[in-house]
């Protein structure tokens, strides 16, 4: 009997050696630190979806939403999640790396214009003869050309002040600037929990007032996308299933949210990720036609407006250049009806 279960422990300890090496490594980039709109990546870590797929995913934070963009061009990470326009200039500055993104997240990008009712802010023309705060790299302000353009705004009657990112939200608070650019679910709730009365803020996404951008996508290294396609279709499986799960019920994904940040604040991590969810992620386009995927016409007019604000150094991009559906999973997985 001795000998029998000796036998069954070495069989045991070496069925387990062999599921772990038969895990597939994935080095993942967030955009950010952990907040509320980081929520399904880590859902997916705690439900076990990525391990049940067979992946071995590391998420790690990042310092904004280029430095993912840099990390897997350069091949030290796998995937990530970032800004799909951005992702359109670094293809065009480096039309070598042949990056592509693989599931759309922010079927409508949060760049926005965040204002007080106060102040006479209450639809894009109403920004004539006020003061706009805008830190000069900031996502959002680099979308103001078209801004203008699609809303008529008179932009020689709008003073931009260029402040930095620390100021951007007490300024507004403080009244030193009529309205600020920025993400929506990170300056409207930063100026919400700064005691400003709610009724008071007036929030304008872009996306509402002719901006055909999408915004932030799972992009995919193009090695790691050669040599390991279903390593990819595995991880947007497994993401896709950790989305819908977040979308229906938000508060236990803030959870995994909490045990990875302890200085952040449950009540601000799920207000931002409600934000995000109904303006950014389940959008009227997404209800329709799943999570994950993009229209094709809708990306050609957003390259035409990203060549609004950038000067193509090469012929622009066709969309299939820039998103690849061929990873995503079966539409009916993808579906919300």
């Amino acid at each position: 009997m001795k000998t029998i279960n000796l036998i069954l422990g070495a069989f045991a300890v070496a069925l387990a050696s062999t599921t772990a090496s038969a895990q597939t490594a994935v080095k993942f980039s967030l955009d950010w630190k952990f907040e509320g709109t980081q929520a399904p990546f880590l859902l997916a870590i705690d439900k076990g979806y990525f391990k049940a797929e067979g992946l071995d995913v590391t998420v790690d934070t990042s310092g904004g939403s280029v430095e993912p963009i840099n990390r897997i061009a350069s091949g030290t990470y796998d995937m990530a999640f970032a800004d799909i326009n951005s992702m359109v200039k670094f293809r065009d500055q480096n039309p070598q790396i042949r990056l592509k993104a693989v599931y759309m997240v922010y079927n409508s990008p949060p760049f926005a214009i965040v204002g007080r009712k106060s102040k006479g802010i209450t639809d894009p023309k109403s920004l004539e003869g006020k003061k706009l705060g805008a830190p000069a790299p900031d996502g959002a302000y680099a979308q103001w050309p078209i801004f203008v353009s699609a809303n008529k705004i008179d932009a020689a009657k709008v003073t931009i002040m260029n402040i930095g990112f620390p100021v951007r939200e007490p300024m507004l608070v403080a009244g030193d600037v009529d309205a600020i650019t920025g993400f929506s679910f990170s300056s409207y709730i930063n100026v919400k929990y700064s005691g400003i009365p709610q009724d008071d803020i007036v929030t304008l996404l872009m996306s509402n007032y002719g901006l055909k951008l999408y915004g932030n996508a799972v992009m995919v290294s193009p090695k790691f996308a050669a040599e390991k396609p279903d390593a990819v279709k595995a991880f947007l499986r497994a993401f896709n299933k950790a989305l819908k799960d977040t979308a229906k019920n938000p508060a236990e994904a803030i959870a995994s949210v909490l045990k990875r940040n302890e200085v952040a604040k449950k009540d601000v991590e799920f207000d931002r990720l409600q934000i995000a969810l109904r303006d950014n992620i389940i959008t009227p386009e997404v209800k329709a036609n799943g999570l994950g995927g993009v229209d094709m016409d809708r990306m050609t007019a957003a390259i035409d407006q990203i060549a609004v604000t950038y000067t193509f150094k090469n012929a622009k991009p066709a969309p299939a250049d820039i998103f690849d559906a061929s990873f995503l999973p079966p539409a009916a997985e993808r579906s919300l009806q």
